[in-house]
């Protein structure tokens, strides 16, 4: 017995959608002689009727309904593997990779990544974060297909990039800590001999230069919530997303300190964020919509800061 073609199982998902065989014909720009014959064909191969033909409309049998979510499901995948087969025709890449700077927060990234997901369903998209020279590594080394990365000296490194946002630092302690008593702007002095927590890469390769690091003593975390749950518990003190802060500032879980100089400079620094990527890597159709669609200003100014130190 052959197979039950897939335009067979058309056919009858259109003839249970209509409620007849001549609106199913309509449907479909056939003869009704042409439905009937389909439908005669596919209820040889399941060996029983799917429709009773006794009333004035086809009503499905037992073992119709039994048959139709299969048969759905079927044309499902028939159907995404002739969108997928034609995207990647098109010029639509199976998979797309994107590597985030671990101090942007992701709030801002979700609005772009759903539009993405809307409109381009069939690829398989990878989100990695990593933090400051690391995301920019994955970019030029070509592991991710763009990246949301601090904007330091990107056009020697053969990348194209659109600014994003900004990230702003704000340095803070616990309210216990001897730091939170002083209530005037800070000075290299007054730091210097408290253990500082500072935000450094997973790995010493091509790591970004220390920025406002003053303490003798550093703890060094390549993870930022591990760093806001020692400063939450006094261990130390050192400079944050304000972001991600904003919310420990307000309930007073967090206070936040005034440096009089900051890497020589008398107010905190905010990093740049761009979108970049290779330029000798022609993205496909998804990569280069979701590269449009964040440097046009699809995420909003962020206050980001270069180092968490």
């Amino acid at each position: 017995m052959a197979d039950p073609s897939i335009e067979q199982m058309r056919v009858f998902a259109a003839v249970v959608e209509a409620g007849s065989f001549s609106a199913a014909a309509r449907a479909l720009g056939r003869a009704q002689s042409a439905v009937t014959y389909a439908i005669q064909g596919l209820e040889a191969q399941a060996g029983a009727p799917l429709f009773d033909r006794s009333g004035y409309r086809p009503v499905l049998s037992e073992a119709g309904r039994a048959l139709l979510p299969c048969i759905q499901a079927i044309l499902g995948a028939a159907d995404g593997f002739q969108a997928v087969a034609g995207g990647l025709s098109a010029g639509l890449e199976a998979e797309l990779t994107l590597v985030v700077e671990a101090m942007f927060p992701m709030s801002q990234l979700v609005s772009a990544l759903r539009e993405l997901q809307q409109r381009h369903p069939s690829v398989q998209t990878r989100i990695e974060v990593e933090s400051l020279a690391g995301a920019r590594r994955s970019v030029i080394d070509g592991r991710a297909d763009m990246g949301l990365i601090v904007a330091l000296d990107l056009d020697p490194e053969g990348l194209q990039a659109a600014p994003v946002g900004e990230i702003e630092l704000v340095v803070v302690c616990a309210p216990g800590h001897p730091l939170a008593a002083i209530r005037r702007p800070l000075l290299p002095d007054d730091l210097v001999d408290h253990l500082q927590l500072v935000f450094s890469e997973r790995s010493d390769a091509g790591r970004t230069p220390d920025r406002g690091v003053v303490a003798r003593r550093t703890w060094r975390l390549a993870d930022l919530g591990a760093k806001r749950s020692m400063l939450l518990a006094g261990l130390g003190w050192g400079s944050m997303p304000r972001h991600i802060v904003e919310d420990d500032l307000a309930t007073g879980r967090l206070v936040r300190l005034a440096p009089a100089l900051w890497d020589g400079r008398n107010r905190m620094p905010r990093l740049p964020i761009s979108v970049a990527r290779r330029r000798d890597r022609a993205p496909g159709i998804a990569g280069r919509w979701l590269f449009e669609r964040l440097a046009r200003g699809g995420v909003a100014e962020v206050a980001l800061t270069g180092r968490t130190d």
